[in-house]
């Protein structure tokens, strides 16, 4: 495949964006745990409170629920994309090009989804330390994830034309 000059950029984006999807799951399940462990007590004999909501988070505010759960799906996904596209950068054959860059994809577009939350959650501006690092792994990871995306299609690119 064309582009090799492109390859080594390709590989270190890749490398810093699945580190930094690692730490967004490693943040979002302390996050959840927290959640779980903190939340309302529904059992016998116990009544739900007036303003009761699934995703109901202790820290934070309203957007937490929805902030963590699309930040871990994001992870998730992001971690996956990294492990297709280690195979893609293996290969470095246009054979291999689409399933990194669907998977590359659909993790940026859930990146950008949770980026979406994380921007609502500083407007609201209630939250601690840990979940403002979640934020702004967030956002830095919409963009890295974005130069990923436009590397492994540069290549591609500049193979058609030559």
């Amino acid at each position: 495949m064309a582009g090799e000059n492109i390859k080594p950029v390709a590989g270190l984006l890749l490398a810093l964006n699945f580190c930094m999807y690692v730490i967004v799951l490693g943040i979002g399940s302390w996050a959840m745990n927290r959640a779980i462990d903190h939340g309302f007590i529904i059992g016998p004999g116990f009544d739900l409170p007036a303003h009761f909501s699934p995703i109901y988070f202790p820290m934070g505010n309203a957007a937490t629920g929805f902030f963590v759960t699309y930040a871990m799906i994001a992870g998730v996904v992001g971690v996956a994309s990294a492990i297709v596209g280690l195979n893609h950068l293996r290969a470095w054959h246009s054979d291999s090009l689409p399933s990194a860059a669907a998977a590359a994809a659909i993790a940026w577009t859930l990146t950008v989804l949770a980026m979406g939350f994380a921007c609502k959650e500083i407007e609201l501006r209630i939250r601690n330390a840990k979940l403002r690092t979640l934020e702004a792994f967030l956002i830095i990871l919409s963009a890295t994830q974005l130069l990923y995306l436009a590397a492994i299609h540069t290549a591609a690119t500049r193979r058609q034309t030559t």
